[in-house]
């Protein structure tokens, strides 16, 4: 391993500076103006359906997609597959629930999508928080991944000095995109990853069906003998188990990331980029699109690794398989110091780091926006902030955010924080996907069933969560040689999506009875949105 990333650096390093020369410079050139809040959160609503398609779904595929995903097909098979297809799923639900009617009514954040009908500063603090519950902790996780990885991709020590110096580059840079490139130059980061991640994962794809003559049943006969699990690579349970509580656990998990991917902020902020309703429902079949294709293709790559690498070489170089797809581009090329091996090898590197770099970038305007436009520019200065003074503190809250959350990964680096990914996932799940559907499509919800889904189903997840066998209990926790597990499972999105649901019924019931008259002007500012929400008319 050492001789071949030795002879692979060369290629690697300036594939690095390219990506990041190239970077840079679209974001200088599309930033928007410091006084010009429609360019820097929406791009002048300028993009066509094709490239703001392409847009959202590089936002959507995550560091998390590309690797996480990819290692758990290659160790647990059938687990990881039903993952991919539950992950296509959620941008579907998306798509024909959620993007119309949140194009027609949102501006510029998810807090001006809640705050329509019912105005006021608890619920901008309340979108607010929620907001960055749900990116933090996959910012912290996308950061502290790239330390560990990109010391993998070059071959140098993995040692906490290596792994920070790499954590600060991509959080530097990631900062340097979301404040200056804003919402276009972010996007347009996002189009080149998209087309190098499926021009690339083809490739990879294609060379692996080629090594096996095409031939399906081969390749998967092939990864049943790699995994070292036999029959069970094409059975449920190889990742949770097999018992009562492994499938309801393994329910759970795909219910989280059906309901609760393509709700996380950084995700629906882009749909408010489209120009009109007709141009989201495109942009969006765009993104369906390229997303089902590139979840075939990390099905071939998991099933491939497992096939080419098995799995004892898998774990041995990450416990979670995160490296999968590297070893994968290994064993591909052959002879080590062939020119196809490093090629290849680079190909598949140069993808990894600009998925990293695209991943966390979004993140960050999506918790900077917040910041400046709910928190800031409608709490602090109740709506009366200058475009040049919220411009001004949206640039600087990506900086905060950025640092802050390099900050917490340099910390956690040691620690197994994947937890945090399924943690960010089920607070989407559990409180932005109540409030956003009792909001769009419930004309008797109120501020206080609004506070209680979001306030009531961020703090059931956080709770679970603490108190899973994620956290502490078995050996593959965070904590493993503790043991305060109480709740059952790895997820939470069983117990916390119902919660959440039911908590933003119940507060609204309540309110209905106590303040009638605020409630009978909700329901009137709902209903007189109510055609455009429904029937998308402009």
């Amino acid at each position: 391993m050492n001789d071949f990333s030795a002879g692979s650096q060369a290629a690697v390093l300036p594939l690095f500076s390219a990506l990041v020369a190239l970077t840079l410079l679209i974001c200088v050139m599309a930033g928007p103006d410091r006084d010009d809040l429609t360019n820097f959160y929406t791009g002048y609503l300028s993009l066509t359906p094709l490239k703001n398609g392409l847009a959202i779904a590089g936002d959507y595929i995550s560091a998390a997609t590309v690797l996480s995903t990819t290692g758990i097909i290659a160790l647990a098979g059938y687990d990881g597959y039903v993952l991919a297809v539950s992950t296509t799923m959620s941008l579907v639900l998306l798509m024909f629930l959620l993007a119309e009617p949140l194009r027609s009514v949102g501006e510029f954040t998810m807090g001006d999508v809640l705050a329509r009908n019912m105005p006021g500063r608890a619920v901008r603090v309340a979108s607010c928080v929620v907001t960055l519950s749900a990116t933090l902790p996959f910012l912290v996780v996308q950061l502290s991944g790239a330390g560990s990885l990109l010391t993998f991709i070059l071959g140098m020590p993995h040692l906490a000095g290596a792994r920070t110096v790499c954590i600060v580059l991509v959080g530097s840079l990631m900062i340097i995109y979301a404040a200056i490139g804003g919402m276009r130059g972010t996007a347009i980061i996002q189009m080149i990853k998209i087309v190098l991640l499926l021009l690339t994962s083809i490739a990879v794809a294609a060379l692996v069906l080629n090594r096996f003559d095409w031939s399906s049943s081969e390749l998967l006969r092939a990864a049943r003998h790699g995994s070292g699990a036999g029959p069970a690579f094409l059975q449920q349970g190889l990742q949770l188990g097999t018992s009562a509580g492994g499938r309801l656990d393994f329910i759970s998990l795909q219910i989280t990331v059906v309901l609760g991917v393509a709700c996380l902020p950084h995700v629906t902020m882009r749909l408010y980029s489209a120009r009109d309703v007709p141009a989201v429902r495109r942009s969006m079949s765009w993104a369906v699109g390229t997303v089902t294709t590139f979840c075939l293709l990390v099905i071939i790559m998991g099933t491939g690794a497992a096939a080419l690498v098995g799995s004892q070489h898998i774990t041995a170089a990450d416990p979670q398989g995160r490296t999968s797809v590297l070893m994968l581009s290994r064993a591909l090329g052959g002879d080590a110091a062939s020119p196809g091996a490093t090629i290849l090898y680079s190909a598949v590197a140069g993808m990894v780091f600009i998925t990293l770099l695209s991943s966390v970038a979004g993140m960050t305007l999506a918790a900077a926006s917040s910041l400046a436009h709910d928190l800031f520019a409608h709490v602090a200065r109740r709506g009366q902030a200058e475009p040049r003074t919220e411009m001004t503190v949206a640039v600087w809250t990506s900086v905060v955010v950025g640092t802050v959350a390099m900050g917490l990964s340099i910390l956690v680096q040691e620690w197994d924080i994947g937890v945090l990914t399924t943690l960010a996932i089920c607070i989407g799940a559990s409180a932005v996907a109540p409030a956003l559907t009792y909001s769009l499509f419930w004309r008797g919800f109120t501020r206080t069933g609004l506070l209680a889904a979001l306030y009531g189903g961020t703090a059931c997840a956080l709770l679970l969560m603490v108190f899973s066998k994620a956290v502490s209990g078995t050996p593959s926790a965070v904590f493993p040689d503790a043991d305060f597990a109480l709740f059952p499972m790895r997820s939470t999105g069983l117990v916390s999506v119902p919660f959440g649901y039911l908590a933003g019924w119940l507060g609204s019931r309540l309110d209905h009875r106590r303040r009638a008259a605020d409630s009978r002007e909700t329901r009137r500012l709902y209903e007189e949105s109510e055609a455009r929400l429904l029937a998308s008319a402009e």
